[in-house]
């Protein structure tokens, strides 16, 4: 009889949904240390969760994520809910004795996140951070090349991440563009993932400088939904998050990055990009085509020189052996998939997870550091 680990999620909007689909597909595809179970999924209202389970396969369902953490016939909590939960929520799932997921950003702010991971490793438990993007088979193809010194000593991180979906005035305030709830706008949403990609690509930073800006102030009041858009009700409420966050690093190996996140790009609908240049050739990966890595060698014949796609779906590319044949294209939903392989893997043989924690802690150093920086308006060291 193969092992079982039995899941308990929290939360059922976005990420609830890629989670769930996660868990549904990844033991059809990789061959798994056990079996995922999806055992019960929690949110506050009864009729919607309840809704979700039956919709999306989960055996239970419960509102009070508490009770979850507690349930005898759960092994494994993950988080998918609003920012300001997390914290909470990891405490109580380490309370219960359970290994642990969780959605980025980690925290609120770095004293929460210090305090998650002293908990998690106190208590000798599994832990994991949802830096999704990490799984991307091009993505993990740039890491190989980078740790093989294809493009040499590194100079330059340039990374952007643009989205346009609250450039109307009439968007609503939803939870995401209130601090109370969301901690930071562009900043811990975006900026989030391309410090953990900065991070696991290069190394890590050392030092910043950021500029911050809120362009529309004040938004009608949400009166329903609850998920990235919820519908306006009557009056307008203050808008307490940044619109957009630029700021300038440097790295401990000697490269400089600069870096963008914003939700105002009229035309961008999920602009990930980061581009890294080194002394004998430069990388570029451009999430709206995740398949590809753009790829220039200095020690291409001077007459051969010139940026190369690579489409990362061969068998020796990170993960693809369990997906389709070269040339047939994987999507965001797959990145889920890819790293709840090695949630269950890891959870099963007790070994460690990565991304976890730690890695969340730092990314949440760089992201106060920022935020720092933008109020004194100075640089900023990181501890």
């Amino acid at each position: 009889m193969p092992k079982k680990i039995r899941i308990g999620l929290v939360g059922y909007q976005f990420m609830g949904k890629a989670h769930s689909n996660a868990y549904l597909n990844v033991g059809k595809f990789f061959d798994l240390d056990a079996v995922p179970v999806m055992q019960a999924v929690c949110g506050r209202k009864r009729a919607a969760v309840k809704e979700f389970a039956g919709k999306w396969g989960w055996a239970s369902y419960e509102t009070d994520y508490r009770k979850l953490a507690r349930r005898k016939d759960i092994d494994l909590i993950d988080i998918c809910t609003p920012n300001n939960t997390h914290h909470d929520m990891v405490m109580a799932a380490v309370e219960a004795g359970k290994p642990v997921a969780c959605e980025k950003p980690l925290a609120m702010d770095v004293a929460e996140a210090a305090e998650m991971l002293k908990a998690v490793k106190a208590a000798k438990l599994r832990h994991m951070i949802w830096f999704n993007y990490r799984r991307c088979p091009a993505i993990g193809l740039a890491k190989r090349l980078i740790d093989e010194g294809r493009i040499g000593r590194v100079f330059h991180v340039r990374a952007v991440y643009l989205q346009d979906w609250i450039v109307d005035p009439k968007f609503p305030l939803a939870w995401r563009l209130r601090k109370e709830v969301a901690g930071s706008g562009a900043h811990g949403d975006l900026n989030a993932h391309l410090i953990d990609l900065a991070r696991y690509l290069v190394g890590e930073i050392t030092e910043v400088v950021g500029l911050a800006k809120t362009f529309i102030k004040t938004r009608p009041v949400e009166s329903a939904g609850g998920g990235l858009a919820g519908k306006a009700g009557r009056g307008k409420g203050k808008v307490t998050v940044d619109d957009t966050v630029l700021f300038l690093s440097r790295f401990k190996n000697g490269a400089v990055g600069s870096f963008e996140a914003t939700r105002f790009a009229s035309g961008r609908k999920n602009y990930n990009r980061i581009e890294i240049n080194g002394n004998k050739g430069s990388l570029v990966f451009l999430f709206e085509k995740m398949n590809e890595l753009q790829f220039f060698s200095r020690q291409d014949p001077e007459h051969a020189q010139g940026f190369r796609t690579i489409l990362a779906t061969e068998p020796v590319h990170p993960y693809m052996e369990a997906w389709w044949p070269p040339g047939h294209l994987v999507g965001y939903e797959h990145t889920f998939v890819n790293q709840a392989r090695d949630l269950i893997n890891g959870v099963a043989n007790d070994k460690p997870l990565k991304p976890d924690f730690s890695d969340g802690l730092a990314c949440q150093k760089v992201m106060d550091a920022v935020l720092e920086s933008v109020e004194k308006k100075r640089w900023v060291k990181i501890d």
